[in-house]
This record gives C-alpha cells, structure tokens and sequence, in this order.
C-alpha cells in the first residue's frame, strides 16, 4: 500500500518509441502496466505497429519523415506529448520498443530515484531475450551489464525526471546515435545525478544473427563516439574521448601508418613489406590477447574471452568507417541520416 500511494502522488509515465518492431513492439505495450499513461511514437512503420499501439490505449504519435527519423527526436516527441497530456507527471519511463519491461522494475525505480533528489535518471540491468541465439546477441548482453551505482550515462531505456527533461531540454535530435550519453553529460552540468542500480529492467530483443547486421551496429557506434567528441570537444565524457582515441589508433593511424612506411620502403627492400605486415599483425594479435585477458579476468569464460577480444578488435574497423562517416558528413554539411542494423 505504501508504494501504492506514493506511486500516486509521483505520477509516472511511459514513452515508447519504435520503428517495424512488429511482435517485439506488442510484447513490449503488453508488459506495461495499465495503470500508467503511454506514448508510443512511431518513425515511419510500414507494419502494423501504429494500429496496433492504437488498440492498447496508447497515445499515437507518427513522426513527419520530412525532417529524419532519430530515436532521440521521436524521444523528445515522446515526453513533450506526455506532458502536454498531464503537465503533472513526476518521472517519465523510456523503453525502446523492442524491449520488455521487467516485472517490479516501476516500483523498484520510483523507490530509488525517491531516495536523492540530486538524481535525474535510474536505469537497470538490461537483458538481452536470446542471447544463446548468436555470439553478437551474448556481446550486446554484456554490454548492458553495467556497474551498479552513479555511471556518466545510461542507454535508451531509463525512468528520467521531467524536471531534468526540462533543464536539458530534452534529447539533441539531430544526433542519429548516442543521445543518450548526451543528455547525460548536460544533465550533470546542471548537478544531476545518474544512477544504476540493482534492479531487473528490460529484456531487450537484438536479434543480431549475421555479422553484416553486427558490423552494422558497430558502425553506428564508431559515429556516435565522434560526434559526440566533436559537438562536446574537451567537455566530452572521458571514456568517449578515449574510445575515439582507441578506434581511430587501432582502426586507422596504426594499419595506415605501417602501410605507408611499406610502401616508401618497397623499392629499397622487397622483404621490408612484409616485415612490417608481419609486425602489424603480431602487434593486433597481442592486442586481442590483452582483451581477452581482462574479459576472463572478470569472470568470462574463456571461449567467449577469446571470441569477444577478436571482435571488440576486428570491430575498430567497423568503428573507423562510422567515424569518417561522421567527419566527411560533419566536413561538407549533409545532412545525417541513420545507420540501422536490423
């Protein structure tokens, strides 16, 4: 009965945001309690997503493809239409539309962002669905294992204070990847805090079964950290400066540099080439080695150790090419539009 009644007097509501998530997007309106007011925004859906959202009770709102579809526009419309449905809404709960709601996460999260009035966002253990199905599904489930207490940033789903919204001014909707971590930044500008905690939140459903659609999210990665550096320079999230650093070393600076020295020495050695070839690899070879190292360090197996430092290596290349997307885009002004995986 106590949360009950506090749960009343901080009114909760839910953004969901989706695009041709078709039996995900059900499962994910299906897991929400009724009790709480949701906004389903829709970007361009071409199933029957709309009409289905439509049947829950859920408020509609289908983004004008005229201006681009981001997640963090359709967030933003999201949050604004809720509030103009009830300007007395304490917290807002964003969940992607392929995402499940775990049972309890409403009141475990209320309870925690209650307890620190410095806290905007509360966020918890993201799962994937299936992630005996691919190698890439069980990397994303990983990923979303997080440390548990005050983080830099949070991902897509995560109850926010409409206060910070409002600071903020919401998500940056021009940001095609990584407005999450944005948000997070200039939040804390304002003294909010972001918090993970111990709690079950979402079943996220990747559906990552091929390495194309793997390489894919790892591009949109790759972009995400450069224009996030490039927009915030050195006010950026530190661990964002230094994976830019990483992937630009290990994608581009490394492989070009040893390149051009082979090729400068061509005439002069004919064995120089592949000296140098051979370096390179020893030298990525060792890298991997050290990743796999700390991943079984922190309890992995070592199958998966091994696995997981090959593609977080094999993965900077991915991540190069979104990064020198974003620079070109950035560098003769055109406009950005999303790189989708699924």
């Amino acid at each position: 009965m106590e949360d009950d009644r506090h749960m009343s007097l901080d009114r909760i509501g839910v953004v969901v945001i989706g695009r041709n998530e078709g039996e995900r997007l059900k499962r994910c309106l299906r897991s929400i309690p009724s009790k709480y007011q949701v906004v389903y925004v829709d970007s361009g859906s071409i199933d029957d997503s709309v009409e289905f959202a439509h049947s829950t009770g859920a408020i509609v709102v289908e983004l004008d493809d005229r201006l681009g579809f981001t997640a963090a526009r359709a967030r933003n419309a999201g949050w604004r239409r809720l509030l103009d449905q009830d300007p007395d809404t304490s917290f807002v709960q964003f969940i992607d539309g392929d995402c499940e709601v775990a049972a309890g996460w409403f009141c475990k999260a209320l309870s925690a962002i209650r307890s620190d009035d410095h806290l905007a966002i509360v966020f918890g253990r993201r799962r994937e669905r299936f992630p005996e199905r691919s190698i890439y599904n069980k990397l994303c489930d990983d990923e979303w294992d997080v440390p548990v207490g005050i983080v830099s940033e949070c991902g897509g789903d995560a109850l926010i204070r409409a206060t910070a919204l409002r600071d903020a001014d919401g998500y940056s909707d021009d940001l095609i990847a990584g407005e999450e971590p944005d948000l997070c930044l200039r939040l804390s500008r304002f003294g909010w805090h972001v918090r993970r905690i111990d709690a079950e939140m979402t079943l996220h459903d990747a559906n990552i079964l091929q390495f194309s659609n793997w390489w894919k999210r790892a591009k949109r990665a790759g972009f995400a950290y450069a224009a996030h550096v490039s927009h915030h320079g050195a006010q950026s999230l530190p661990n964002w400066r230094r994976a830019l650093m990483s992937i630009v070393f290990w994608g581009l600076a490394l492989p070009s540099s040893i390149l051009v020295v082979a090729a400068a020495s061509a005439p002069l050695a004919s064995d120089v080439a592949g000296i140098l070839m051979a370096a390179l690899t020893v030298l990525y070879l060792i890298q991997a080695a050290r990743i796999t190292w700390r991943k079984r360090c922190s309890g992995q197996p070592w199958g998966f150790s091994v696995t997981y430092g090959g593609l977080l290596l094999i993965g900077k290349f991915a991540q190069v090419s979104g990064v020198l997307r974003h620079w070109s885009e950035r560098l003769f002004r055109r406009r950005q539009s999303l790189i989708e995986y699924k």
